[in-house]
């Protein structure tokens, strides 16, 4: 009965394959810096975002965290690669770097699942030159080109060079609730 074993490796090597991800994407978003994926990535539209309650830095020099929850209100949808976050201030807008302290890992949502992120950043001073006066964060989804800005009201963010290179980072995603 040799048969018996290799048929069952073969059925276990099919579901194997099968159930890895055949993704699609390659390359770059330009818009998030993070790996593209197929089409299963979440869209901002079908996402739900809230961004606070903020650990505000109360003054220039100290360091204040800004986390942002997003729950899944569409089918299930994937999150692979970190959030593009971009500081604005009038007509200037300054990327957010990426925290590479930790790894991202593809997340997957179902309907009202949750994930979760934090911007931490330096306040600036008011009227500093090297300060990013910012008064909207903008918040794109990997794999999604399309982005949801809302008001940020925790003062200038310090600049690590000048105003356009602000001394900020995002994490990747988490897995967030239950």
């Amino acid at each position: 009965m040799r048969a018996f074993p290799i048929t069952v490796s073969a059925v276990a090597a099919a579901l194997l394959l099968a159930a890895c991800d055949s993704g699609g994407g390659s390359g770059t978003d330009t818009d998030t810096g993070s790996k593209n994926t197929d089409s299963t990535a979440c869209r901002i539209g079908e996402v739900g975002l809230q961004v606070g309650p903020a650990n505000a830095a109360p003054a220039a020099g100290d360091t204040g965290d800004v986390p942002v929850t997003l729950t899944n209100r569409g089918a299930r949808c994937t999150l692979d690669g970190f959030p593009g976050v971009t500081l604005a201030a009038g007509g200037t807008a300054a990327r957010v770097a990426e925290d590479k302290t930790g790894r991202p890992q593809k997340l997957t949502l179902a309907k009202g699942d949750t994930a979760s992120f934090t911007l931490t950043y330096v306040r600036g001073k008011e009227g500093d030159g090297k300060s990013l006066a910012a008064n909207s964060l903008k918040i794109a989804l990997p794999g999604a080109g399309e982005g949801q800005s809302f008001k940020w009201s925790y003062g200038p963010v310090r600049g690590k060079k000048d105003a356009g290179d602000p001394d900020a980072s995002v994490t990747a995603f988490q897995q967030a609730g239950d």
